[in-house]
């Protein structure tokens, strides 16, 4: 199994700022995404990436949350700005394994192959 931990989750005010980080060792990935499930809700693609090309964001959050990875550190990145209370959720970092185009690294979360356990991330008004 490879290992997807992930850390920097916590409750911050509205507007407030969040980075998660998702450590992964053994190899570089090309695919990987932050993915989000809200209480009583079903699971949803927040940011993906393809290798380094442009990530690729769900609507409701562009131009607030910058999604980046350090190959050299093994760890991605989910930098959340202008936190809003649909915000709160449980994020999970995921790999794609056997992804050899940015046509397969999507937001649909049935496609991924890999899981970390999750960070709580609690945005309150």
């Amino acid at each position: 199994q490879v290992p997807l931990v992930e850390s920097g989750g916590g409750s911050v005010q509205a507007g407030g700022s969040l980075t998660l980080s998702c450590a992964f060792s053994g190899y570089e990935y090309n695919c990987m995404g932050w993915f989000r499930r809200a209480p009583g809700k079903e699971r949803e693609g927040v940011a993906t990436i393809y290798a380094d090309s442009s990530p690729t964001y769900a609507d409701s959050v562009k131009g607030r949350f910058t999604l980046s990875k350090d190959n050299a550190n093994h760890t991605l990145y989910l930098q959340m700005n202008s936190l809003k209370p649909e915000d709160t959720a449980m994020y999970f970092c995921a790999v794609l394994l056997w992804c050899h185009g940015d046509y397969c690294c999507s937001l649909r979360d049935a496609l991924y192959d890999v899981w970390g356990l999750g960070t709580q991330v609690t945005v309150s008004s």
